[in-house]
């Protein structure tokens, strides 16, 4: 599909790349292919005990004085897909379809982030024209669900001076700092009831939200399908005295929910009622949310009775602690212009089979700021006497906008383009701040092309804006001093 577009080499690399199932925690067939590959070069490749892949090639000739670049991406991917599509990640490669100018996955996410970058850094280690001082590509695993390879990356490893992470995704953005993050999971255990007499069971689904990555779109206003349902529920058990049976809503912390479904027991006596309810939410929500979302929708169809419904204390404390829950924008920068300081996305919610778990993750460009906001996380969801725990806590990224690699790189980009480029710092975790713990001394910058969408069915890359980013890259390479 990808085969006539330029540049021609990146195109094929990322087609081989979504040949493999890559989700986060998942990657051993990428990792087995990024050594292969650095091997069938002859270059120096070495795989760490977590999974990172280091490939290492020398300087063309001309450029062996100039200082060691390490270019930097992941290889996880994130694993979406819409609801009536038939897809099996564990064992089929990404179908993609050229859109125009841009390319796309059919129902799917198309694995953009970060296989385009991936994919750029291939290219330039397989080639034999592209000048260059000596490189050091660095494949980090995991950056998706908690940064764990770039946390088990050791020190001493890389002799960069200018470190290259190629994950961001507007190709006039130059960014130079990011949030950090901290994963909250809240769990309970519940009783059930038996099922009461006179009542009909429904399945309540809030669907077709644009979704998309919690930090990047998080300011965006988008709906959260948890959020919405939670509302809804809410709402019916104090009309009617809906009882809730299950709930199943979002998926991975780093995607804001597209879509929720709850299995509830209405009383017949208040069956009419609870469905022109139901009908009159929906527009409610569908005005509210028609920018950010346009395809919302809820439905409510009829369902075969379940075994059990759950404790109505915990159902009572349970709705009124998501309601609790912050979820969105905390706080704004006062320092940055339109740069989200703090956020918490209320990804994850799964009430079946006598267990509650929940999982927030919670950003935060200040580190204390982030724990200040994870605990008023913790605390909601504490008072249904859930167990809470704080784990896989990574920093920010300090921008520094007077060092020689932001000088350049802005210089750089005004030279080809005619305009400034945006240096700005972002509301979403890089890996630099990770990695510049064990390497406070090599200087950092993240750039990429246009992908929208991302960590969604929706995610796109631009054409037109790869081939801007991949010029970029390789006059970086030859001018970087």
């Amino acid at each position: 599909m990808l085969e006539n577009i330029q540049p021609a080499a990146l195109w094929r690399h990322f087609e081989q790349l979504n040949a493999i199932p890559r989700a986060s925690k998942k990657e051993q067939r990428v990792i087995e292919f990024m050594r292969n590959f650095g091997n069938s070069l002859h270059l120096s490749t070495t795989v760490d005990e977590a999974g990172n892949v280091m490939i290492k090639k020398p300087a063309t000739p001309g450029l062996e004085d100039r200082p060691v670049i390490c270019l930097q991406s992941h290889l996880d991917m994130v694993h979406q897909k819409n609801a009536g599509t038939q897809f099996d990640f564990e064992k089929e490669g990404i179908k993609m379809l050229v859109d125009g100018d841009w390319v796309r996955a059919r129902g799917t996410t198309l694995g953009a982030d970060n296989g385009i970058g991936v994919a750029a850094i291939m290219s330039v280690l397989s080639s034999k024209e592209i000048a260059h001082p000596a490189i050091e590509a660095l494949f980090t695993i995991d950056e998706e669900t908690g940064m764990t390879g770039a946390m088990a990356l050791k020190g001493g490893l890389l002799k960069a001076k200018y470190l290259l992470n190629l994950d961001t995704e507007d190709d006039h953005e130059l960014t130079i700092g990011c949030a950090g993050g901290i994963d909250v999971t809240a769990t309970r255990p519940y009783d059930s009831e038996p099922v009461p007499d006179e009542h009909s069971a429904y399945a309540i689904k809030v669907s077709g939200l644009t979704g998309g990555h919690s930090g990047m779109d998080i300011h965006l206003g988008r709906g959260n399908a948890n959020k919405l349902l939670n509302r809804l529920l809410a709402t019916a058990q104090d009309r009617y005295n809906v009882r809730l049976c299950s709930f199943d809503g979002g998926s991975l912390r780093n995607a804001i929910p597209r879509e929720a479904t709850a299995d509830v027991l209405v009383p017949c006596a208040s069956e009419d009622d609870f469905r022109n309810f139901v009908d009159e939410y929906k527009e409610v929500i569908k005005e509210e949310y028609r920018t950010t979302d346009p395809q919302l929708t809820v439905s409510v169809e009829r369902i075969a009775m379940p075994g059990s419904v759950i404790n109505s204390d915990f159902q009572e404390e349970l709705l009124r602690c998501m309601y609790a829950c912050p979820n969105g924008i905390y706080r704004m920068s006062p320092d940055i212009d339109q740069l989200v300081q703090s956020s918490n996305n209320l990804a994850r919610v799964l009430v079946k089979d006598g267990t509650l778990t929940v999982m927030c993750l919670t950003r935060s460009s200040v580190d204390s700021e982030k724990m200040d906001l994870a605990n008023a996380v913790r605390s909601s969801f504490e008072l249904c006497n859930a167990s809470v725990s704080l784990t896989g806590a990574y920093p920010g990224w300090t921008p520094k906008l007077q060092s020689e690699i932001v000088r350049q790189m802005e210089t750089l980009y005004k030279n080809m383009y005619g305009n400034e480029a945006h240096v700005n710092a972002v509301h979403a975790g890089l890996e630099c701040g990770i990695l510049g713990t064990n390497y406070p001394a090599t200087q950092m910058i993240s750039f990429g092309p246009n992908i929208r969408g991302a960590h969604s069915p929706d995610e796109c890359v631009q054409i037109s804006s790869v081939q801007k980013f991949w010029q970029y890259l390789l006059e970086a390479l030859l001018h970087l001093q």
